[in-house]
């Protein structure tokens, strides 16, 4: 998968459409990532030693990679991620303008 943690990418299909985030976390196994911000769900909380009365917290779901795209800040457009050699490392680049994903 060559989506990873901490990158900035913006959502391609479904109904966030156009948004733009960073990947909070990612299952490569399953090919799912979770982005700030996009597909929120409510979650139900029973009460607990830390949260003594419970409660209601919006939290992101899993979404499809393929739903996603990598996007670069400086272009202001997504790109599809490839890989290049940079003095004898693998490093991974967007291929729309060949630059370095940080």
């Amino acid at each position: 998968m060559k989506i990873k943690r901490g990158d900035k990418v913006q959502v391609i299909t479904g109904s966030y459409k156009g948004t733009i985030g960073d990947v909070i976390e990612v299952a490569p196994k399953h090919d799912k990532v979770k982005v700030e911000g996009v597909a929120l769900v409510k979650k139900h909380l029973k009460p607990n030693q830390i949260n003594p009365d419970g409660g209601i917290v919006e939290q992101e779901a899993w979404i499809h990679v393929s739903n996603v795209m990598a996007y670069d800040s400086k272009a202001k457009a997504t790109s599809r991620v490839g890989y290049t050699d940079v003095k004898g490392t693998k490093t991974r680049v967007y291929k729309k303008t060949g630059s370095v994903i940080k």
